[in-house]
């Protein structure tokens, strides 16, 4: 069941499932429901019939009567396109003014192991870094991640589920004079100098003349830097126009932050 302004997903669904399954195609359907302003809701609907498919899918996961997730089944078909369905089907993606600011799985009538075995998953299959809140979800909270996410499940998201697609993000400017965080295995004598001479280094990242960060390499890239926390030292420096023109270029295609940028440049 979607709501009325979800049809095309609904529809969409039954189009790729009604040769594997026995399915009726999607069915409008209208209830009055005094709670809500206009005084009733809409929905579609696609019901499925009895079928050997669904009784074996109904006994993994439901084995006692009661939903029970399938370690097995789940570690064996879970990949980028079943992430892009889950993701459509309970999934949010949560924008503040203009920025992506996490990702949510709707995962409350989980077990919190289950969760927790979810997370373990997601990060050994996917290298994401999920995290239970506290109504029992999973979400993704650092940008780099999430838009890493995004990237990864765009190629199955349908038009109709633009909502939940990465939108252009703003060029924020950044300022003049900025403190870095720089790993403390960098010593530094003239932090301003050191750090603007390294960040000739940023062009490495880009895959294009149009200055376009290839996020495939971006996230092999970096992902290994950003698994291990180091203790940092702290740099306030005037950073060069031209630097700060291209840390705000990166940090909008990939989330990453000038310190992790920064770092980076010092590792390579």
């Amino acid at each position: 069941m979607h709501r009325a302004e979800d049809v095309g997903w609904a529809e969409y669904c039954y189009d790729h499932l009604k040769n594997f399954i026995p399915l009726s195609p999607p069915t409008y359907r209208k209830v009055m429901d005094l709670r809500i302003k206009k005084g009733y809701s809409e929905s579609y609907i696609v019901q499925s019939r009895t079928d050997e498919v669904i009784t074996n899918l109904y006994k993994k996961w439901y084995p006692y009567g009661k939903k029970v997730l399938p370690f097995d089944y789940i570690e064996q078909h879970l990949d980028e396109r079943s992430l892009a369905w889950w993701y459509q089907d309970d999934g949010h993606l949560k924008i503040v003014n203009g920025i992506v600011n996490k990702v949510i799985l709707s995962t409350v009538s989980f077990s919190i192991p289950e969760n927790e075995w979810l997370i373990r998953l997601l990060f050994d299959k996917f290298n994401l870094r999920f995290v239970i809140d506290g109504q029992n979800r999973i979400l993704l909270y650092d940008q780099f991640q999430i838009n890493y996410f995004l990237h990864l499940v765009s190629p199955c998201l349908h038009g109709f589920m633009n909502r939940k697609a990465l939108p252009i993000q703003p060029i924020r400017p950044i300022a003049k004079r900025t403190t870095i965080y720089l790993s403390e295995k960098f010593k530094l004598l003239k932090p301003t100098s050191e750090i603007n001479l390294k960040l000739d280094k940023l062009d490495t990242l880009f895959a294009n003349s149009k200055k376009e960060v290839c996020i495939h390499t971006t996230f092999s890239t970096f992902n290994p830097l950003l698994s291990h926390k180091e203790n940092a030292n702290s740099y306030q420096i005037i950073i060069d126009d031209n630097h700060r023109q291209t840390l705000a270029r990166i940090r909008q295609q990939t989330g990453l932050t000038i310190s992790q940028l920064t770092n980076y440049c010092f590792s390579i």
